[in-house]
């Protein structure tokens, strides 16, 4: 199967080649015509026509009783073709002439004779010049064409171009075989490399393509193929990665919302059937059921929200915020949590106050949940540092960073990705891997980005960037 798709290839490069070897001659006497022809009583003839007719216009020329005659169709030949007609004698003194020109001279001088059939008349007019033998005297004639008709004599030994003819020949003929070896081998060359670049393209398509270095002409296409290869792999690993992620989240999510239906569940039985009968056991027994109801709803909150953002239907509310006390009173909730009332959580600003146009709903939400994620996957001694400054062109930035566990490269590059849990989220698997990729689009959202450095055992630091004092619609 595959020698006969490269004996069509071959057969398909061949007959392309000989296609433009066809139009390239049919170009060449096109150019041809244009250059050596003229309009004629044909259509098309060759610039001798005008030379071959002035030889054969004596055949319209008669003489009776020493008078010269053209003929009636000559005259009408004449006028058809818009010519000029004019006869003299042996003498120079014309003696017949038809639509001649009114400058044109009624006699001429020997010297005037020799010059007149090889200049141009008139700029609009070349004169040919023949001659009429009758039976008494003898005639010349001169006709006047309305083409710009050039001439040029070559002169040349007739002696060696007779020996040389043999050899020119055999040289035509070489350059001939030459000429259809090269168009052979080109073709060949031609097919392997579109043959080469064709199974590339099925290769690529398929997944097996080999990468292979090549320059001259087609060079640039195996590179091309190349960078395409490496393109469709690395968007494959991409969909396969997303994939996997997405298959993790899915059983996290679902592990997840588990995990507080069972308490709720379980107590909620216990209470149905009555098996309670300390009213302090009740209170505890429903104050776990609202925990986990809460837990529950704020993973159906971050779905929710996710996929609002995805579809860009996300209302803002933006507010002038007065942004230093705003993240003041945000810290001071969190530490006021029994949750984290223990953790050491440290605030400064370098400004007395910053005003920003922001929502404060959302807002809240994005930098409460970076706080949190500090919090919860680091260490119980972890120290958190927050700072508000201003970093120039407009914008103020508020700085997060812990001297916790730190992340690695790989971590940090797919920490903003939905579904996404790091390393640090194996002995505490609370929350739906959506937290930071929400912070990061609400912040995106705002006008503003966010940024992370972070290294193993060194801490993390976290960057919010928003334009200061105006909206961003």
């Amino acid at each position: 199967m595959k020698n006969k798709s490269d004996l069509n290839l071959f057969f398909r490069s061949f007959g392309i080649v000989v296609i433009v070897i066809f139009a390239a001659i049919a170009a060449g006497i096109g150019l041809f015509y244009y250059v050596f022809a003229i309009p004629a009583r044909e259509g098309l003839s060759l610039a001798s026509w005008p030379d071959v007719y002035t030889d054969n216009f004596s055949l319209q020329l008669e003489e009776e009783q020493g008078e010269l005659k053209v003929k009636e169709f000559g005259i009408e030949d004449l006028d058809r073709y818009g010519l000029w007609l004019q006869v003299i004698d042996e003498n120079g003194q014309e003696v017949f002439s038809h639509n001649k020109p009114e400058n044109c001279p009624n006699s001429y001088t020997a010297s005037e004779l020799l010059a007149f059939g090889t200049n141009v008349y008139d700029n609009d007019n070349r004169v040919f010049a023949g001659n009429y033998e009758g039976a008494e005297k003898t005639y010349g004639y001169f006709i006047g064409f309305p083409y710009a008709v050039g001439k040029h004599m070559l002169y040349y030994n007739g002696e060696h171009v007779s020996r040389l003819s043999p050899v020119i020949r055999a040289g035509i003929a070489c350059v001939s075989c030459a000429v259809f070896l090269f168009t052979l081998a080109y073709v060949f060359w031609l097919s392997r490399h579109l043959g080469k670049i064709t199974k590339g393209i099925r290769d690529v398509s398929r997944r097996a393509y080999t990468p292979c270095s090549a320059g001259g002409v087609f060079g640039e296409v195996y590179a091309a193929l190349s960078e395409m290869d490496t393109e469709l792999r690395r968007s494959d690993q991409l969909r396969i990665d997303t994939e996997r992620v997405r298959r993790e989240w899915i059983t996290n999510i679902t592990h997840d919302v588990k995990t507080p239906l069972s308490p709720i569940k379980g107590y909620a039985e216990l209470l149905a059937e009555n098996q309670i009968s300390e009213s302090s056991e009740v209170q505890e027994y429903g104050k776990i059921i609202l925990k986990n109801a809460v837990y529950t709803e704020n993973l159906i909150n971050d779905l929710k929200l996710t996929y609002q953002f995805e579809a860009g239907v996300i209302p803002l509310s933006l507010q002038e915020i007065h942004l230093v006390r705003y993240i003041r009173e945000l810290v001071i909730d969190l530490i006021n949590d029994p949750a984290f009332s223990k953790r050491e959580i440290e605030f400064e600003s370098a400004e007395d106050e910053v005003a920003v146009q922001i929502d404060s709903r959302l807002f809240r939400r994005a930098v409460g949940n970076l706080i949190i994620n500090a919090l919860t996957h680091n260490p119980p001694e972890t120290k958190v540092f927050i700072r508000i400054e201003r970093s120039g062109q407009g914008r103020v930035s508020i700085l997060l960073r812990d001297n916790g566990t730190g992340m690695d490269e790989e971590e940090q590059a797919e920490l903003f990705e939905r579904y996404y849990r790091g390393t640090n989220t194996k002995e505490k698997p609370e929350g739906s891997g959506l937290g930071l990729a929400i912070a990061k689009q609400i912040v995106i959202l705002h006008g503003g980005d966010i940024t992370v450095k972070s290294k193993r055992n060194e801490g993390t630091e976290f960057r919010v960037s928003i334009p200061e004092g105006h909206s961003v619609k």
